[in-house]
């Protein structure tokens, strides 16, 4: 397994053409939660860049697939499925000769979370479960899901459920035992620009001259924009032996330096950290540490289970008592990062 390097935001810039990444292309490639910020991105990328020969689309809602269709000027290289994964018999149906999947279905709302538990159970655990099931009878070869900070050292129910089916997929390659099936988790931050993202809210609330609502000013996140989540994500595809969390060496940022990049001349308001909310992300708990090695563009956490995973070729053990947390990162975005990157004329 030869390390590929994350590109760079500046890197992003030049366009580099991801049709090296030997795994995904030409194959057949299922997405879960596909019309989403995030699956729409990867969808371009697949299309235009990777070339994948096909993608699957497997989601819930058919007004988000026909308008993604419309999107696509219904290219004949995607397909659209409707199911849950709740439904494994659906899922099933959905693999049917697929090479590979991105599982991005889920629930992600905390405070929602909260108040309806159970759901965010079903869809989050045991719908990965159900991925997990139908990945290995239908022979996909690798499968990677998408995971979230707040499945480290979780406080919320939303968390919680994430961090059980990181277990899940990271146990997965041992529970396939012969079958060829191997299985990874890629752990990222807020992806900014992404729906949900904080940016629009700032920009509306500026146009209307209302004041930026910021939980509280010492709050701390990592940076990482829709497209270099899409090649990380690509790149994992190509470094997964089976049962590793990869996570991003990105750079951090300050919530109220992206206030003042967005909207410098508007005032803030602080209203208070909400329920389930953390003052700093962390991608990588000091328990963690011990299995953790650090490559050129990512931090891989490799699986406890078994030994045919456990080195990382090119991987340095990071030292004791480590952790991976925004507020503690060794590379920061200035607010002239920040409005270079994102808000453009609106900050002017």
């Amino acid at each position: 397994m030869t390390p590929v390097p994350l590109p760079t935001l500046a890197d992003e810039q030049k366009g580099e053409d991801l049709s090296s990444h030997h795994v995904l292309s030409g194959s057949r490639v299922m997405i879960t939660g596909g019309t989403g910020s995030l699956g729409r991105a990867f969808l371009r990328k697949a299309l235009d860049e990777i070339g994948c020969g096909s993608v699957v689309v497997y989601s819930r809602d058919e007004l988000k697939q026909r308008e993604l269709r419309e999107a696509f000027d219904h290219d004949p290289r995607l397909e659209w499925v409707i199911g849950d994964v709740r439904d494994v018999d659906r899922l099933r149906f959905a693999m049917r000769d697929v090479d590979h999947v991105v599982h991005a279905a889920a629930l992600k709302q905390v405070d929602t979370a909260e108040r309806n538990c159970i759901e965010y159970i079903r869809t989050n655990v045991l719908g990965a479960q159900n991925v997990i099931d139908a990945a290995i009878e239908t022979g996909v070869s690798r499968v990677i899901a998408l995971s979230t900070d707040k499945a480290s050292s979780p406080v919320n129910l939303y968390g919680a459920s994430k961090l059980c089916a990181d277990k899940l997929f990271v146990a997965a390659s041992e529970y396939a035992g012969r079958r060829n099936t191997r299985f990874a988790v890629v752990r990222y931050g807020n992806v900014l620009g992404s729906r949900g993202s904080v940016i629009p809210l700032f920009k509306q609330l500026a146009a209307s001259g209302k004041p930026i609502t910021i939980t509280d000013k010492r709050m701390t996140r990592f940076w990482l924009s829709i497209d270099a989540a899409v090649r990380f994500i690509v790149e994992s595809f190509d470094q997964m032996g089976g049962g590793e969390i990869f996570v991003p060496r990105i750079p951090s940022m300050r919530i109220i330096d992206l206030a003042e990049a967005i909207a410098p001349r508007s005032p803030i308001h602080e209203v208070g950290i909400r329920p389930g909310e953390k003052l700093h992300e962390e991608m990588i708990s000091e328990s963690d540490a011990r299995r953790t090695v650090r490559l050129a563009d990512r931090y891989v956490v490799r699986s406890a289970l078994g030994e045919d995973h456990a080195e990382i070729p090119g991987g340095t053990p990071v030292p004791d008592g480590f952790s991976y947390t925004s507020d503690k990162n060794d590379e920061w975005l200035s607010v002239a990062d920040l409005r270079a990157e994102y808000a453009g004329e609106g900050a002017a």
